[in-house]
């Protein structure tokens, strides 16, 4: 499943990412020290350092956004957010097909996360760059995503993916994985489709009964799946 999540940032939050992304300070290294033995032979990109204060500042920033974003929360079912990174392509610079890694070590802390699932917020406008398309494959074949500035698109980590080159300006993204309470993608599609139809439910004040039943089929079945 894939989820195209508009609006996780706002044109003033956009605008302070840039400038200090774009900053002569700041810390930017070879994309390859965070890159696996898989990622490391096709990664060609830049990231700011993930222990820099930068880093952390912006993080904050996006994970307070996504707390109150309430189709993030739908989607993701989340139970830990692996503390967002943010990079940059320019020249040429692409990733190419490669899975993510399954588990990661959280940074200072000791303890691993599983990612369920990956995430890019797109930091650019589209028509800023050329090329940097993100390329997903599914079930249904391969999805291009390159979205608008503050826009964010959520897939399965387990998902075929790579960048495009980037041939002219400069793809700035922020990106990050999730451990879902669900840990099956077709278990968090199920609960994502019957979150909507309730909402949907109780937009057009349908049927009381019928939502009232329909949420407790929702919590019914996360209380089953749920691995918290």
């Amino acid at each position: 499943m894939l989820v195209h999540i508009a609006n996780v940032l706002n044109p003033e939050q956009l605008a302070h990412f840039r400038q200090q992304l774009n900053a002569d300070h700041a810390p930017w290294v070879d994309g390859r020290v965070t890159a696996g033995h898989q990622g490391a032979h096709v990664k060609q990109n830049q990231q700011i350092a993930e222990n820099s204060e930068l880093a952390r500042e912006l993080g904050t920033i996006v994970l307070a956004a996504l707390e109150r974003h309430p189709l993030f929360i739908s989607a993701a079912l989340p139970h830990r957010v692996y503390p967002p990174m943010f990079n940059r392509y320019q020249g040429g610079m692409h990733f190419g097909n490669h899975v993510d890694g399954a588990v990661r070590l959280l940074p200072g802390s000791g303890e691993k996360i599983r990612t369920d699932l990956s995430a890019t917020l797109f930091l650019a406008p589209p028509d800023s760059y050329d090329g940097g398309e993100l390329l997903v494959e599914d079930t249904y074949g391969t999805q291009t995503v390159k979205l608008p500035a503050g826009d964010m698109i959520l897939y399965p980590a387990s998902s075929l993916h790579r960048v495009n080159p980037v041939t002219r300006g400069t793809r700035l993204a922020c990106f990050f994985w999730v451990q879902s309470m669900i840990r099956d993608d077709g278990q968090r599609t199920v609960l994502f489709d019957l979150d909507n139809a309730v909402q949907r439910l109780t937009a057009t004040s349908a049927d009381e009964a019928s939502r009232v039943k329909l949420t407790g089929c929702y919590h019914n079945l996360l209380r089953m799946w749920s691995e918290v």
